[in-house]
């Protein structure tokens, strides 16, 4: 069974990733995020790059999933940045109630 939460990935510089990070749990747009430094190999404008990146998992609510989206898009630095939605479809429920909580749906 979905729930109603969702985990949002999004990679970033590491001298962004922080307050990025920082500012999403501050205004309730999400209710915790992890930091996760990464290695990246991806094509970009016909160039293969290799970046140190953070990874941040975000947890958030579907209801709120467009927010998050919206507010990382503009922090963002990248042209294009990795934002992947996707649907918690079980867990803890006492931590996705403090998820709820956290975002203001309860």
């Amino acid at each position: 069974m979905v729930t109603d939460i969702v985990v949002i990935l999004c990679t970033a510089a590491p001298v962004e990733a922080s307050s990025m990070a920082q500012a999403l749990v501050e205004q309730r747009i999400a209710a915790c995020v992890n930091i996760v430094p990464v290695q990246s190999t991806y094509r970009w404008k016909g160039e293969l790059c290799n970046d140190p990146e953070h990874l941040m998992i975000v947890k958030t609510t579907q209801a709120g999933a467009d927010r998050a989206v919206a507010a990382i898009r503009a922090m963002h630095s990248a042209e294009l940045p990795e934002i992947i939605v996707l649907p918690v479809i079980a867990g803890h429920a006492p931590y996705l109630d403090w998820v709820r909580h956290e975002t203001g749906v309860s």
